[in-house]
């Protein structure tokens, strides 16, 4: 894999800020949930730190432990609540273990991380993040499950004043009644059943707390294209359109835009995981590029994002690269087909050519039309099909998918679809399999989708491809851009004579992962068709962001599925143009 820039480090000081937090909420908590703890070496620090004063200590130390861990994460990020929400606990633990315990030690530790917290508040300025109410139910789930092995840990490390010995299911019960405010089976001598009681009673609150203002707190619409967004970006693409086979993704409705300060340049976005993930290259004029990324970079910094660019080129990962400072690195190729190069003849296309003369034999018959030659009727029919044919529950694509097929703004995109005429006519009369192509340019096309029927014969896709580049010349289509490979270069050379031992163990992971994510399956397809390939490149500001880059471009494309669960979600707005329910869309990346 090839690297372009090597780019700056990020600011460390919020990190240490945060790293700080995390350090006295861990404190707090041991403290809250250890008596030994409490009575260790360790005491003379942990009793001053900030909640764990007074009759309710323990209660105390573990809601401000937990507030603190949950304030750490937005601190790293520079989340401008969260260091309101610091600047105020803090102060009131001082003042608190002044008031109760006349401790002057206390002070001095919360002034030891308010201090850096007041002087780098500038550091502290991101927004919030776009959100939705699904949060909720999540911080319920996990916050509950964290207080549940919290007080079960609560309940067992009083052993020694536990009367009688319950069992592992009264301790659960226990927890469970602690933490709605009810006393449970579990009894304790002395004042300990205080402490504990306390202590559940202090999880319930925060579990509770917490999930009711993320349920009632004003909702972030999600990213979504307006209408004149819309407008602007396919004026660029009428000027500019030919440039990146990727570009008319752009128009894709689950996307935000920013444009550059002329206007004449834009970068399409969403933002998955605190990962602000842009695809292909950006649109409009080269020379207005920089404004556009400038402008990206800023939305980035505002809210704290982890800027990240998938499947850009070669040109656009230097120009992102020199720009801002990040790094690119290779990702895989893009498998593009010359139309006046492509012939079925030669030894080479062998396999091709006898699988599509089996099932032109087999009777299936092919159409290639662009979008507004199609009637409203067959067009429906072909989006229902689409639908249908889709192989898993999850809609799939990102930077490689439009998300709809049919919309009266997209007429210039190609359909292909195969048809046999038989007496098992199925719901969608003799249309057995669909292709579906938007426009690169005024001369090209690139793959959106590929659904086929699964009782049909198999190499529909085969077939489908090769009626559309033989048509492409009436439609004065000149080039045609088929899937994405990655890691096609790895799994090229790893299979060569003479490969080493690291190619060759890189190599076999490919293959196994291939299993679900078609690593290999989309090389071999696409170099069926004997295509020439363009490296594509991810960009990203730090190697230690790679792993969270990658589950974001996982959840984006729809491998990776943290939704709620169907019948708990909402239903989705109708397309804002078009009156047609949206077609799902497929892979075609990897």
């Amino acid at each position: 894999m090839r690297r372009i820039l090597r780019g700056p480090s990020p600011d460390a000081v919020p990190a240490l800020i945060a790293r700080a937090c995390t350090l006295v909420g861990l404190l707090d908590i041991a403290a809250g949930v250890f008596p030994r703890f409490r009575h260790s070496r360790m005491h003379a620090l942990a009793e001053v730190l900030p909640g764990s004063f007074g009759p309710f200590a323990a209660a105390l130390s573990l809601s401000a432990g937990v507030l603190l861990l949950l304030l750490a994460h937005g601190l790293r990020r520079r989340k401008r609540r969260a260091w309101r929400a610091a600047v105020v606990l803090l102060p009131l633990g001082a003042v608190a273990q002044f008031a109760y315990r006349h401790s002057l030690i206390g002070v001095v530790i919360s002034a030891a991380l308010l201090a850096p917290l007041l002087r780098h508040r500038d550091e502290f300025a991101a927004l919030p993040d776009p959100r939705s109410r699904w949060r909720a139910l999540a911080n319920f789930v996990l916050m509950g499950a964290g207080s549940l092995v919290l007080g079960l840990l609560i309940v067992s490390v009083h052993e020694n004043r536990m009367i009688g010995d319950p069992s592992l299911a009264d301790r659960i019960t226990h927890v469970l009644y602690g933490l709605v405010g009810f006393e449970g089976p579990v009894d304790y001598a002395g004042p300990t059943s205080w402490t504990v009681a306390f202590s559940l009673g202090a999880l319930g609150w925060l579990t509770a707390v917490t999930t009711v203002y993320l349920a009632f707190r004003p909702e972030h619409p999600a990213a979504r294209l307006t209408e004149d967004d819309e407008v602007r970006l396919r004026a660029l693409l009428d000027r500019h359109g030919s440039r990146d086979s990727l570009g008319h993704f752009a128009l894709r409705r689950d996307k935000a835009v920013v444009f550059s300060p002329s206007g004449k340049a834009a970068v399409t976005y969403r933002v998955v995981s605190g990962v602000m993930l842009a695809s292909g290259d950006p649109i409009g004029d080269v020379e207005a590029w920089p404004g556009a990324i400038e402008r990206f970079m800023d939305e980035a910094r505002a809210h704290s994002w982890t800027p990240a660019v998938m499947g850009c080129s070669e040109t656009g990962g230097e120009v992102w690269t020199r720009e801002t400072g990040l790094d690119a690195l290779e990702l895989g190729d893009e498998a593009v087909v010359d139309v006046a190069d492509f012939s079925l003849a030669g030894r080479a296309m062998r396999n091709v050519r006898q699988m599509v003369k089996r099932i032109e034999r087999a009777g299936y018959e092919t159409r290639v039309r662009r979008i507004r030659d199609l009637g409203e009727g067959e067009l429906d029919r072909i989006r229902r099909a689409a639908e249908d044919w889709r192989g898993t529950d999850t809609e799939r694509g990102f930077s490689m998918a439009l998300g709809r097929i049919g919309d009266p703004s997209d007429g210039d995109c190609l359909i292909a679809t195969a048809h046999k005429a038989d007496d098992r006519l199925g719901p969608y009369g003799d249309l057995k399999a669909v292709l579906h192509f938007v426009p690169w340019g005024t001369d090209g096309v690139s793959l959106d989708l590929m659904r086929r029927d699964r009782a049909a014969d198999p190499g529909m896709n085969e077939l489908l491809i090769v009626a559309a580049l033989q048509a492409a010349p009436r439609l004065g289509v000149e080039r045609v851009s088929l899937n994405f490979a990655m890691f096609r270069s790895a799994l090229a050379r790893g299979e060569k004579i003479g490969a080493g031992p690291v190619l060759r163990a890189w190599r076999g992971l490919l293959v196994f992962l291939s299993r679900w994510f078609q690593i290999e399956s989309l090389y071999k397809f696409n170099a069926k068709f004997r295509p020439r390939w363009e490296p594509r490149f991810v960009v990203y500001a730090s190697s230690r962001d790679l792993p969270r880059i990658g589950l974001a471009a996982m959840q984006a494309e729809g491998f990776v599925n943290l939704a709620l669960p169907r019948l708990l979600r909402r239903r989705p707005r109708a397309p804002r143009p078009c009156a047609h329910a949206p077609a799902e869309r497929d892979v075609r990346a990897a």
